[in-house]
């Protein structure tokens, strides 16, 4: 039974993690395939789809893209950025220089449309590219979002659109210098917008209008957000990369495929809320004015000269009216930038936006995931080293459960003790397995041992390895965090291989045999553990315990480093453990007592 029991719980690990790994990942081939078909590049100008006022029958039509005849569909990251480059030059622009984000807002549209983040790479080579996270029309993967004011259907009141060129009262945009762009609309209405932004990612957008004229006027404020072409995801279950909203304190993922379904949800909000867009890491989210009590937001989706578009909007439902000689004005926020935990906390508790800090998904696991990053974070803090933190975290999860495991590796202990006795029961009893079983557990009564202890130790800590899966996996923060040698990345896996004798011989082998020097590190603990257990007496259950530190190792290659690395430390501290105990058991043997 010990050994069924052992047995059993290192199954159900095996499997929980290979389901985890493999059985909710989406085909990335045929995902990769049909993106490419679909994807095109260089869109020269296009309209996004302005929300519709209440009381409006349908949506403003759209003008079509035109494709450049001479642009390739793929284009190298280098291509993409001199492209990218040569539509900022296109246009006006107010610069924006912030500690954390660089890029500029077209006066044409006054759209938001090119931000690159200023302390993240695209790779751990500190030289790298910025992160670009918006793009303007007319360059690939075009990626903006507008602020306005729409009218309802029967009124004829001209307001600022995505032709609309405004004047700006400065050239740079930092969070010392706010800047206030304004437009006439030559009939008696005078649309400005300030726009502020502080040390990280928040923009905040203060719309005003004045009205001049001699009739009142009656407007309802909108955003939205629009992404052109299908963005490469994951595809796994733990993440969430796709728009979101929060409406009525309750959050909605949708998946791009889910949007490409439905083509467009609606829903409607009276407390607020938030939409947006969000990716492994960043996110670009609007959260409209808190006076506006309701609210419609929508998610769409449109094809539309061979590029996918999808469109997160809201439009307040709550009717501005301008009184002649007045004025009314509506403050928006929107974040734009990297998804770390605290930030994300904060502006929650600053802003008072719902479930914000959800945009980080920890899935089932919250209440367990959340508090393991804020104690990883801490650790952090005083070290300076993630890959640190992690080990110093082990210490403190095998001193929690320091009880459960030594009565675990006590009772084990015990069992190889017995070795010698149980082998002696067998050659007495021969193949008769019941007997056999009985003797064994009479046995186990009489020297007082729980042979189903031997597994708690694995089970206890499954909810506490996935935790720290969800935090290296979903959580910036982990993000090209080195750790000591040749990890320069704990979110990414082990970049060494034993099949190229670890880099010494100039070849890459394919990814399925890229098993670096952690993962065996972590398989070779995992033996040496297995080691100290007791033998189990069936020959079967033998040869897949001697398997499986090669199975693991296998499967754990393809993990996260951070991973392998708190995997391998827990069992180089279990192994110190157990050896202890099982030394001490030994001795008790020797003098006679009973145990």
């Amino acid at each position: 039974m010990d050994q069924k029991n052992l047995l059993f719980a290192v199954l159900i690990s095996l499997a929980v993690l290979v389901g985890f790994q493999y059985l909710y990942e989406k085909p990335r081939q045929e995902r990769a395939a049909q993106q490419a078909a679909q994807q095109q590049a260089a869109q020269q100008s296009a309209t996004p789809a302005t929300p519709a006022a209440p009381g409006t029958p349908s949506v403003p039509g759209v003008s079509a893209p035109q494709l450049s005849a001479q642009a390739p569909i793929h284009l190298d990251p280098t291509a993409l950025r001199a492209a990218r480059q040569e539509v900022l030059k296109s246009s006006p622009r107010i610069r924006i220089k912030t500690p954390r984000l660089h890029g500029s807002i077209a006066l044409k549209g006054a759209r938001f449309d090119d931000l690159t983040l200023a302390d993240y790479h695209e790779t751990v080579d500190p030289s790298s590219p910025e992160i670009a996270l918006l793009a303007p029309v007319g360059a690939p993967k075009a990626y903006f979002t507008e602020f306005g004011w729409t009218a309802p259907a029967s009124a004829n009141v001209p307001v600022p659109d995505a032709d609309t060129v405004w004047k700006a009262d400065g050239e740079t945009l930092t969070p010392q210098t706010p800047v206030t762009l304004t437009w006439d609309n030559g009939q008696g209405l005078r649309f400005s917008r300030t726009i502020t932004i502080d040390e990280n990612f928040m923009f905040s957008i203060a719309q005003k209008i004045e009205n001049m004229g001699t009739a009142p006027v009656t407007l309802y404020p909108y955003a939205l957000t629009s992404r052109w072409e299908t963005p490469e995801t994951a595809g796994f279950y733990i993440l969430h990369e796709g728009p979101l909203t929060v409406l009525n304190d309750s959050l909605k993922e949708y998946s791009y495929s889910d949007l490409r379904d439905e083509k467009q949800i609606k829903g409607e909000s009276s407390v607020g809320g938030w939409i947006g867009i969000t990716d492994k890491y960043w996110m670009v989210a609007l959260v409209p004015d808190k006076a506006q009590k309701k609210l419609e937001a929508r998610l769409s989706y449109r094809q539309e000269g061979g590029a996918d578009k999808y469109q997160a909007d809201y439009v307040g439902l709550d009717a501005q009216t301008v009184a002649p000689g007045a004025s009314i004005e509506t403050k928006s926020l929107m974040f734009a930038g990297a998804k770390q935990v605290r930030l994300l906390d904060r502006y929650a508790e600053e802003y008072g936006i719902e479930k914000f800090d959800r945009a980080i998904v920890f899935r089932w696991l919250y209440f367990l995931a959340k508090p393991l990053f804020y104690g990883l974070s801490y650790i952090y803090d005083l070290t300076g080293n993630f890959g640190i933190a992690i080990l110093v975290l082990v210490v403190f999860v095998k001193i929690l459960f320091f009880p459960l495991a030594n009565k675990s590796y006590r009772s084990m202990s015990r069992m190889k003790v017995l070795q010698p006795e149980m082998a002696k029961i067998k050659e007495r009893i021969g193949d008769d397995r019941q007997k056999m079983h009985q003797e064994v557990m009479a046995m186990y009564k009489r020297e007082k041992i729980n042979p189903a202890s031997g597994c708690l130790p694995v089970i206890v800590q499954i909810p506490v390895f996935f935790c720290l899966y969800e935090v290296l996996y979903v959580t910036i923060e982990m993000r090209h965090a080195p750790f000591f040698g040749w990890i320069k990345d704990l979110s990414a896996p082990d970049p060494t291989t034993i099949f190229n004798l670890f880099g010494l011989i100039p070849f890459t082998p394919p990814h399925f045999l890229m098993i670096g020097a952690w993962p065996l590190i972590m398989g070779v603990t995992m033996f040496l553990q297995q080691k100290l257990n007791p033998q189990p007496a069936d020959p079967v259950q033998a040869k897949i315990f001697m398997f499986l530190p090669i199975i693991f190792t296998v499967m754990l290659a393809s993990f996260p480093a951070g991973l392998v690395i708190y995997w391998a430390w827990n069992n180089i501290l279990s192994i110190g453990q157990q050896w202890i105990i099982m030394r001490q058991v030994e001795r008790e043997k020797a003098r006679g007592k009973k145990t």
